[in-house]
């Protein structure tokens, strides 16, 4: 991560709120938790729980990605969407801008991925050591050098879909990781948690929750 930290004054977007969850919109450049020291306290998180007290971690952004994040109210919701996060039964949906542009209209990135320990937090393919990520994508738009993709992750890796689409031949716009080049200069990385699928803690209701694409 750079050392320079200017987190977004933008205000706290909340896309739902019940009782047992609530949902909110992260912006583009602020962590979803605390960093080390004083400097990267500021987060989502922490602004959650300014208006909820009682909000409970589930899952994280990276700092670059926007989008919908799910918080817990009770700490049986946090078990129950822990585990549902866990069994992979909940469901994530990405829009990307990518570098170039695809051949294909859809298909299947299976590699796997590991820490680079000497770079970290960067994540690098490794067939030996590596864990298991899976990425489905499909093209939804195509032209002036680039593609906008949706990516379905079956597998939660850090960095997965970042390191995928550089893999492919196809970098996410505006990567400070993994792009190089004209790809990287773009004023924020082009990835986008668009929408969030999951059964309720109470009850089990299957919901769906999207925060609109900025880019």
């Amino acid at each position: 991560m750079s050392a320079e930290y200017h987190p977004p004054e933008t205000p706290l977007e909340i896309v739902h709120q019940d009782h047992e969850i609530l949902v909110a919109n992260k912006p583009s450049g602020l962590l979803s938790v605390p960093g080390k020291g004083v400097h990267l306290a500021d987060c989502l998180l922490a602004r959650v729980q300014a208006a909820f007290p009682e909000a409970l971690l589930v899952h994280r952004l990276d700092r670059d990605t926007s989008g919908v994040m799910v918080f817990a109210l009770t700490p049986h919701a946090q078990r129950h969407l822990g585990l549902q996060f866990e069994k992979r039964q909940i469901k994530k949906a990405y829009v990307a801008r990518a570098w170039g542009e695809f051949d294909a209209r859809k298909g299947t990135v299976d590699l796997p991925l590991i820490v680079d320990w000497p770079n970290r937090p960067l994540q690098m393919v490794d067939h030996e050591n590596g864990k298991q990520a899976i990425t489905d994508w499909s093209v939804l738009k195509v032209g002036q050098g680039e593609t906008r993709v949706r990516l379905m992750p079956q597998t939660g890796r850090s960095h997965q879909l970042r390191v995928h689409l550089r893999e492919i031949g196809h970098p996410i716009l505006g990567d400070p990781f993994y792009a190089t080049g004209a790809a990287r200069n773009f004023p924020r990385l082009m990835l986008h948690a668009l929408e969030l699928r999951l059964r309720h803690p109470d009850g089990g209701k299957g919901m769906r929750f999207r925060a609109d694409c900025p880019f």
